[in-house]
């Protein structure tokens, strides 16, 4: 039997907002199969995001529902161009699941990216040393090849370091991860550098979080929160043993919190690039 087709996270946000608009008209999905002369199946696929909707059936639902508001209306365009739309990233859906293909598309289009991170150091962070040590020491049953396309795929996420308008990021590292030595001594002190040298990034907030610190608000592990502009919405991320989650806003401002308790508990940015640098120096 052949895997269920993962529908991606911004083809659910399109077909919530036209259920929501269906619904706020009082209209049954019968009704707008009739308007768009489709099967009542085929408008379903559309609000559970099954089957991408096409750009003339969208704009008849648009109207159809009264949307007039022209930011609202191109909003919802730019959604549904965005569930056409093909990256770089979905070269890698099949060896690396559905889910991940989500979360470096959420990692390509936001604005603002706040993480924190207990074990590893952040992969947009990652020397290519450093990443293939920690996915050679996670990935058990995977042979040389795979795990090249693997150290690939995290390196090619590190585009967005060098975008012309690059995101705004906030790290927060657990001293822990700091004094891990992945891959060895040299590995682990050039990791270290490049570390020290992103801290000092206009975009860049790197902050440690010191073991002085004690128990904090996240004992549970490692999240990140994706600040996105309209028409999507702030979005959670954390792995759990059953799998990764995404948590859309209202409910990812419990990590939106966590983050901000955490930073308050961190060394400050030039003291934690010290710290950093320091650590550094003692493995060489």
């Amino acid at each position: 039997m052949a895997a269920p087709k993962w529908v991606t996270l911004r083809a659910q946000w399109l077909g919530q907002h036209l259920r929501e608009l269906r619904e706020a008209n009082d209209l049954l999905l019968r009704d707008a199969a009739e308007y768009l002369q489709r099967d009542p199946g085929t408008v379903s696929r559309f609000e559970s995001g099954g089957y991408p909707i096409r750009r003339p059936d969208l704009l008849a639902l648009l109207d159809l529902y009264g949307v007039a508001n022209g930011r609202r209306r191109e909003e919802l365009v730019k959604l549904s161009q965005d569930v056409w739309q093909k990256g770089w990233w979905d070269g890698y859906a099949d060896e690396v699941g559905g889910h991940f293909i989500d979360y470096v598309w959420l990692e390509s289009r936001a604005q603002e990216i706040r993480a924190f991170d207990n074990t590893l150091l952040p992969g947009l962070l990652q020397t290519v040393e450093y990443a293939r040590a920690c996915i050679t020491a996670a990935e058990l049953d995977a042979g040389a090849e795979q795990i090249d396309r693997w150290v690939q795929l995290r390196m090619h996420r590190q585009t967005v370091l060098h975008a012309n308008d690059p995101p705004r990021l906030g790290f927060i590292i657990d001293e822990a991860a700091l004094h891990r030595q992945v891959g060895g001594r040299e590995c682990m002190a050039a990791q270290l550098h490049r570390l020290a040298e992103h801290a000092g990034q206009p975009n860049i907030e790197l902050r440690v979080l010191p073991f002085s610190a004690g128990a904090h608000a996240s004992p549970s592990g490692a999240f990140r929160v994706f600040g996105m502009t309209a028409p999507f919405p702030e979005v959670g991320y954390a792995e759990t043993p059953k799998g990764a989650i995404y948590l859309e806003s209202p409910d990812s401002q419990r990590l939106v919190r966590t983050y901000d308790e955490l930073r308050n508990r961190a060394l400050s940015p030039d003291e934690s690039a010290r710290l950093i640098t320091a650590l550094a120096e003692e493995l060489l």
